[in-house]
């Protein structure tokens, strides 16, 4: 599985230890993601990581910032993109199952390196329900159509 990987100036140390992390797992990782601490635009690296997972370079996503807010904002303007903040595994969990997130984001400012594995691990080893959920998926999905 490959998982795309963007960050702003706030979070190069979280994305370079998750990013170890994930390869020690197994996974393909590819950084789209800015590696000084000079302030940066997240939006720039949030779109990257969106368009990754839309264009079938990435499987799923993980995209940081200080808050992981405003990175998640502009994922969610790629048309296709389901991405969600998760400061804790039980909604990281509950994205995947319920929602069919395709991008998970998170804060450098707010979790620490242990709970963002955590949440890391509960995103990627949930699977979507379907059913009902799906006509709810679908649902937001209508709505990203309509603009």
């Amino acid at each position: 599985m490959k998982i795309v990987i963007g960050n702003d100036h706030a979070a190069v140390e979280l994305k370079n230890q998750i990013s170890d992390y994930l390869k020690e797992k197994g996974y393909e990782v590819l950084n789209v993601g800015t590696d000084t601490t000079e302030s940066i635009d997240y939006p720039i690296y949030g779109e990257k990581v969106a368009r990754a997972v839309v264009n079938g370079e990435a499987d799923f996503g993980i995209a940081i910032c200080g808050t992981g807010l405003g990175i998640s904002l502009a994922c969610n303007k790629v048309k296709g993109i389901r991405a969600c903040v998760c400061s804790e595994p039980y909604t990281a969990q509950m994205s995947r199952r319920h929602n069919n997130c395709n991008v998970l984001c998170f804060g450098a400012r707010v979790v620490g390196l242990d709970l963002a594995k955590m949440i890391v691990d509960s995103f990627l080893n949930s699977e979507f329900e379907g059913g009902r959920h799906q006509r709810r998926v679908d649902l937001i999905m209508d709505i990203e159509k309509r603009g």
